[in-house]
C-alpha cells in the first residue's frame, strides 16, 4: 500500500451499501485514505433511504452519483470490499479482499436501512483501524 491507502467499495447499483460505507469512511479517515465506490450495474440515482439514514448520522451524501465499476479503478485499489456484486468483481492478484455479507437497502424503508447503516459503520471502523492504526 501506499502512504494513503485507497478502497474501492462495490455493490451490484452501488446507490446503497457501498455509498453509505464510502460516506463513513470519508467521514471516519478525513484525508488519510482515498474513497472510492462503484457498481457492477449502477442505477440513476443513489437509494434516498440510504440518503436519509446517514443524514441522520450528520453524513451527507446527496452530491455522490452511482458509477460503473471500472478496471482501473479496481486495479489501483489497495483494499476492494464487495457487498454482493457477484462475479462482475474483477480479481487481481495481491489485492486485499473483502466480502462484506450485508442486506440490499434497495426497496427498503429507512428504518430497514438504519440497521444496515449501523452495521456499516462497525465494518468500517474496523477497516480503518486495520489500515491506519492508532499508535
Amino acid at each position: 500500500m501506499s502512504d494513503k491507502p485507497s478502497v474501492l467499495f462495490v455493490c451490484v447499483h452501488n446507490a446503497g451499501r457501498s455509498q453509505m460505507a464510502a460516506g463513513w469512511l470519508r467521514h471516519l479517515a478525513g484525508d488519510t485514505v482515498e474513497v472510492r465506490s462503484a457498481g457492477s450495474a449502477p442505477a440513476d440515482t443513489v437509494n434516498p433511504a440510504a440518503v436519509q439514514a446517514m443524514r441522520e448520522v450528520g453524513i451527507d451524501i446527496t452530491d455522490q452519483t452511482p458509477k460503473l465499476l471500472e478496471y482501473a479503478s479496481a486495479e489501483s485499489s489497495d483494499v476492494i470490499v464487495t457487498m454482493g456484486c457477484g462475479d462482475a468483481c474483477p480479481v487481481f492478484p495481491g489485492k486485499r479482499y473483502e466480502d462484506w455479507k450485508l442486506d440490499d437497502p434497495a426497496g427498503k424503508g429507512v428504518d430497514a436501512v438504519r440497521g444496515i447503516r449501523d452495521e456499516i459503520r462497525g465494518r468500517v471502523q474496523a477497516l480503518l483501524t486495520d489500515l491506519i492504526p492508532v499508535p
